[in-house]
């Protein structure tokens, strides 16, 4: 489906305004007409987007549960490791890059579609892989479906669900942060269960991935079908929309920028968090096992506050507020862990956990920041592209820190000091404005 046939279904007649959605799913599609879709497609929507999101983190989270193991059974070096590790970030901004293109050619249900089972196949192969070359083109072959999926679920919600982007950027938010503590908290457990083989515990998780494919491949179906209908009904050509120019380079707005680095940092904080809290909290003379609990805490978090956020900054005109009001909670955490790291572990272990919900809050403002789906694919490929990149370097450069200072003193410091930028940025980003508005893009 391209971009100008999607804004053809989603415009209303003149004069008229988009009818209120009812509360179910079906109801936040258009009306009939030349593109109306089935009543059966809002309830599977539903299920199809809550199933990607759940798998846009296990790939990852699984891997790091059993990463000793899986590096001692593949032979892998320290480089070889670290590169592994920094690899998701790099192929979702790599691959990220990507998606606007592929939505105008095959439409972003399709698309979707074809990114669960780039997912599900890089899952299946790698535990069979016999070396880190072949485990480490598996992972991005999964990581390149994670991609595609990441900047078109916005865009999804946007389409099917205009008038309850926050609601619905609340589910998925809720499944992605479900699905990362299910698989960082269940891999090892199954793993013994089912024998203790490294390789069976990262298969396992390739079966949820085939069950997210099955309810896109009628909904990448009904979409080319609706796309062809308004085409025709247009007196446009199948593919008039893909070589249509959708306005000027969104690397104009202002507000796609503030995204953009907001996005990349509040990326960094929690890749920070991932890696090295637990650290941080043994050094502190807290237990592994408690810090392994600690770091669980805090990834829970996300998973009850990432459905309330967006439905609260959905209401809202101005999402700055809610911005600042998350990044203090991460400077008191921070904090906390700088002046009694041990003594205060749980409050500072929830209060990161509260910080780092920015990320369903940056989900939800690309959806409100564009006016219509053609922008929200553009605005969306732009922030997360080049706020992956903008991550990448910072888990490397505290592990650096630590290393060289000796302690958590200076790395601290640095992780406060991000803070504040990203409280200016969210507060740019939360501006009742489009990216459309800015650009003299076409809506």
């Amino acid at each position: 489906m391209s971009d100008d046939e999607i804004k053809i279904l989603d415009r209303p007649a003149a004069g008229r305004k988009p009818a209120r959605p009812a509360a179910g799913g079906a109801a936040a599609l258009p009306a009939p007409g030349p593109g109306a879709q089935p009543a059966w497609l809002g309830p599977v929507l539903i299920v199809g987007i809550v199933l990607a999101a759940l798998n846009l983190r296990p790939a990852i989270t699984s891997l790091g549960a059993l990463f000793e193991e899986t590096r001692t059974g593949l032979g892998m070096s320290g480089t070889v490791a670290g590169l592994i590790t920094s690899v998701p970030a790099l192929c979702f901004a790599v691959f990220g890059v990507t998606a606007p293109r592929l939505s105008r050619r095959f439409g972003p249900a399709a698309v979707v579609c074809a990114g669960m089972a780039a997912v599900a196949a890089g899952l299946l192969i790698r535990p069979f892989a016999d070396g880190a070359a072949a485990f480490l083109a598996a992972s991005a072959l999964s990581l390149a479906g994670i991609a595609l999926t990441n900047v078109l679920l916005p865009v999804i919600v946007k389409r099917y669900f205009p008038d309850r982007v926050g609601s619905m950027t609340g589910l998925y938010s809720m499944a992605l942060a479900a699905g990362t503590s299910l698989a960082a908290a269940a891999t090892v457990p199954l793993t013994d269960a089912l024998g203790g083989s490294w390789r069976t515990g990262l298969l396992i998780w390739a079966l949820l991935a085939l069950a997210a494919v099955l309810p896109w491949l009628p909904i990448a179906r009904a979409s080319r079908r609706a796309a062809r209908a308004a085409a025709a009904a247009s007196g446009e050509g199948a593919g008039a929309g893909a070589r249509a120019d959708t306005g000027p380079r969104i690397v104009r707005s202002r507000t796609a920028w503030a995204l953009a680095c907001y996005f990349g940092l509040q990326a960094t904080g929690a890749y920070i968090t991932m890696g090295w809290l637990p650290q941080i909290f043994r050094d502190a003379g807290v237990s592994a096992s408690t810090a392994g609990v600690l770091l669980a805490v805090t990834m829970v978090m996300g998973v009850p506050l990432a459905f309330v956020i967006p439905g609260l900054a959905g209401r809202m005109k101005n999402q700055g507020l809610m911005a600042a009001v998350l990044g203090l909670f991460g400077l008191t955490g921070y904090l906390g862990l700088y002046l009694a790291p041990a003594a205060g572990a749980w409050a500072w272990a929830l209060l990161l956990g509260v910080s780092n919900c920015a990320f369903p809050l940056v989900i939800t403002l690309i959806g409100l920041r564009a006016k219509s789906p053609a922008g929200v694919v553009k605005l969306s490929a732009f922030a997360q592209s080049t706020g992956y990149l903008i991550s990448i370097p910072g888990p490397l450069v505290i592990g650096t820190l630590y290393q060289h200072s000796g302690g958590w003193d200076l790395p601290l410091a640095l992780m406060a000091g991000l803070l504040v930028p990203q409280i200016a940025l969210g507060i740019l980003a939360g501006r009742d404005r489009t990216i459309e508005d800015e650009c003299g893009m076409r809506d």
